[in-house]
């Protein structure tokens, strides 16, 4: 498995396509290692990067009701596992200050969710921790307002980032991905990765959850791709319909060797 400052030195190169991808929410370890083995197993078959990621708590569900995850502690044990058995990277969440600390003796990466884009405290806590830190754009911000998040981080010491575009608010219950984000976005200076899933969320539009339509998550990935984007970040599971959190937006695990192929098509065309 790639060290830190290996994976950033591979990342930050953008000689192979960057892929992060790997269940919504950590619903158990058995999941997490079953996806990240077959992830790790096409991603090596194709010469791509390959990052796992779960969330050991979706603080932001629509529903009270809705299942969050394990946990800081438990979902860290299993993502430390993850790591550490299938001989992976890994990235997590993370929504508080307080989480930095602990989720950084774990996870390679450290993301800022959309939601929390804006919060200085948050950002300035990940940086710190020398780790790789993922600003994902929030669903309210313009590419160009990134820009500020972006220098947010790199005022608090930052020198190793990826920026997510994960669309944005279009309306009720919908999200829009403008392809133009994508080279707004590199004009900061840092990996630009594309969340292919969350950008084909319908938030709320489950009534007490979200909904999704998952079949042009494939078709943004391949756009945004053609647009200068570095990475694809995606949800995916091996039975989407049983999935805990966003389900109808994840790709079938089995879908993932096709959808991953395509995608290092157009992304060597363009790179």
């Amino acid at each position: 498995m790639l060290n830190d400052a290996a994976l950033w030195k591979s990342v930050n190169s953008l000689t192979r396509l960057i892929v992060i991808a790997g269940p919504c929410v950590i619903e158990s370890e058995k999941l997490c290692l079953k996806v990240a083995a077959a992830l790790k197993r096409t991603c090596a078959q194709l010469g791509a990067v390959y990052v796992f990621k779960a969330s050991y708590d979706k603080a932001n569900r629509t529903s009270a009701k809705s299942f969050r995850g394990p946990g800081l502690e438990a979902g860290l044990t299993i993502l430390s596992r993850v790591r550490e058995t299938v001989g992976v990277p890994v990235l997590t969440d993370v929504h508080t200050e307080a989480q930095v600390t602990a989720a950084a003796q774990v996870a390679d990466i450290l993301q800022i969710p959309a939601f929390l884009c804006r919060q200085t405290d948050l950002i300035t806590a990940a940086v710190q921790t020398g780790k790789i830190v993922n600003l994902k754009k929030g669903q309210f911000l313009s590419p160009q307002e990134m820009g500020q998040v972006v220098e947010k981080a790199r005022s608090a010491g930052a020198r190793r980032l990826m920026v997510t575009e994960r669309g944005t608010t279009f309306g009720y219950n919908n999200l829009v991905a403008d392809m133009r984000a994508i080279p707004i976005l590199r004009r900061c200076g840092f990996p630009v990765i594309f969340d292919a899933t969350h950008s084909v969320q319908l938030p709320g539009g489950g009534g007490d959850k979200s909904s999704g339509q998952r079949e042009f998550a494939p078709v943004l990935a391949r756009s945004a791709l053609a647009a200068g984007a570095n990475g694809i970040f995606v949800e995916t599971h091996p039975r989407p319909a049983e999935a805990l959190s966003d389900g109808p937006n994840m790709i079938p695990l089995g879908e993932m060797p096709d959808a991953i192929r395509e995608w290092i098509k157009v992304w060597s065309v363009v790179e």
